[in-house]
């Protein structure tokens, strides 16, 4: 990524969407990172415990939706680089 001032309106455009390019996979790592040491808390370290289950299966729907619109967060940015700032 080039860091020098953006001197136009599109090069200003391309770095905040470069930026969001590089915080998106950071994010997408921290919610596998958290959903899988979750789920591996909830239904292996306290699998006799329900409420701890059930906290499970409700953070893996929450990491799953927040990792869908990541993704399409993502390929809204993509899209957005390759036709309209390309």
């Amino acid at each position: 990524m080039d860091v020098r001032t953006p001197t136009t309106f599109a090069e200003l455009i391309n770095l905040f969407l470069g930026m969001i390019n590089i915080a998106i996979p950071m994010m997408l790592m921290i919610v596998v990172a958290i959903l899988s040491w979750k789920i591996f808390d909830a239904w292996i370290i306290h699998a006799d415990d329900e409420s701890k289950r059930a906290e499970g299966k409700s953070l893996a729907l929450t990491a799953a939706l927040v990792t869908t619109i990541l993704i399409i967060i993502w390929g809204i940015v993509a899209l957005m680089q390759q036709s309209i700032f390309g």
